[in-house]
């Protein structure tokens, strides 16, 4: 159950609607909705006779009832699609369809801006690019961090696409806002609660990664903790889960596209590349992911993969992304929607 406040209604008042739900057995917890009025949230899903006495308490706007576990992520909530708006015109959600790209890792100026250049040529309407990488092994690269964030932030103003760029911290978040038009959650920070909390916070878009074991309903309740600090602008990746076939990296779980789109209002774009594992799987993952209804992707590109540092095996070349676009606007003209384009790309006088 969802209690949307009054705009008039103090803190005080607040608290003492809480302690009434409460004294009626209906513990709460206190947020605030999108439009920025207070919320109270509830596990409990209440009786008719119950929700009829809460809409009468004074200070009370609306009270929504949502079955099942999902409260602000829930479609019964907000009935609507969100669409997030993440710079230069560019909206997740909405219409037209978002590809992400870039390096696994940013590595150096000249790498970056050969990507960049490439992928905004290529058709990328969003700079994807990690500064930080939380690797599995400790002794593998773990990025350029701070001296990452500003090559991204110079590459924004050459090629004009937004940034999305993955923070691992709380304590980072305010300096990676800097850098950053999307705040990425990876997937093995997806229950990392303080850190979801604290971007939901920052009030930038936060796209949410599925955890490598997650099931839909853990990510859809992670995506809760950003909602609740009153920030809309979340965006889930499902980008494949942990199975026992070892032949992919992980396995890309299309059906969570459809189920997740029925039970909530969230954006779902596809990572094919961390899925898949593997460049020649990236194709048809992702021209998969178009059909099955996903709002985006999120593609790893290098121009020279072998040299990559991070995750060469899964990048793809500049000709194969451009190629990759070229199928994925056949595919998406098949199911009546268009690709989003950038506004800008980078020329060689730009440049």
């Amino acid at each position: 159950m969802i209690v949307v406040l009054e705009r008039e209604t103090d803190a005080v008042r607040a608290a003492g609607i809480s302690a009434e739900l409460a004294s009626a057995g209906v513990a709460t917890t206190p947020g605030t909705e999108a439009g920025g009025r207070a919320v109270l949230v509830s596990e409990r899903e209440v009786s008719a006779d119950q929700s009829t006495w809460i809409r009468g308490l004074p200070g009370v706007a609306e009270v929504t009832v949502t079955p099942g576990k999902y409260r602000l992520t829930s479609r019964v909530f907000r009935p609507t699609t969100t669409t997030v708006e993440v710079g230069a015109g560019v909206v997740i959600g909405g219409p037209g369809f978002v590809v992400a790209a870039g390096p696994c890792a940013v590595e150096s100026a000249g790498q970056l801006d050969s990507v960049a250049r490439a992928v905004a040529d290529g058709g990328a309407a969003v700079l994807r690019g990690g500064a930080f990488k939380p690797r599995s092994s400790p002794y593998s690269f773990q990025g350029l961090e701070e001296h990452g964030l500003r090559l991204l932030e110079e590459q924004r103003d050459r090629t004009g696409l937004p940034v999305v760029t993955e923070v691992l911290e709380p304590a980072w978040i305010e300096r990676v806002a800097k850098s950053a038009d999307i705040l990425q959650i990876g997937a093995r920070n997806m229950q990392n609660y303080p850190l979801l909390r604290e971007a939901g916070r920052s009030g930038l878009p936060v796209l949410l990664k599925r955890g490598l074991s997650a099931t839909v309903e853990e990510w859809l309740l992670a995506a809760e903790y950003v909602l609740l600090e009153g920030n809309p602008n979340v965006i889930l990746c499902e980008r494949g889960i942990r199975s026992y076939e070892p032949s992919t990296r992980f396995t890309l779980d299309l059906s969570a596209i459809p189920v997740v789109k029925r039970v909530s209002h969230l954006p779902v774009i596809v990572d094919p590349s961390h899925s898949g594992g593997r460049a020649d799987l990236v194709r048809p993952l992702a021209l998969a992911a178009a059909a099955a209804g996903a709002d985006g992707l999120l593609v790893d590109v290098h121009t020279d993969p072998t040299s990559a540092r991070c995750d060469a095996d899964q990048a793809l070349t500049a000709p194969e992304f451009a190629e990759l676009v070229e199928a994925l606007e056949r595919v998406l003209y098949a199911v009546d929607r268009p690709l989003t384009r950038p506004l800008w790309a980078p020329t060689a006088e730009a440049v």
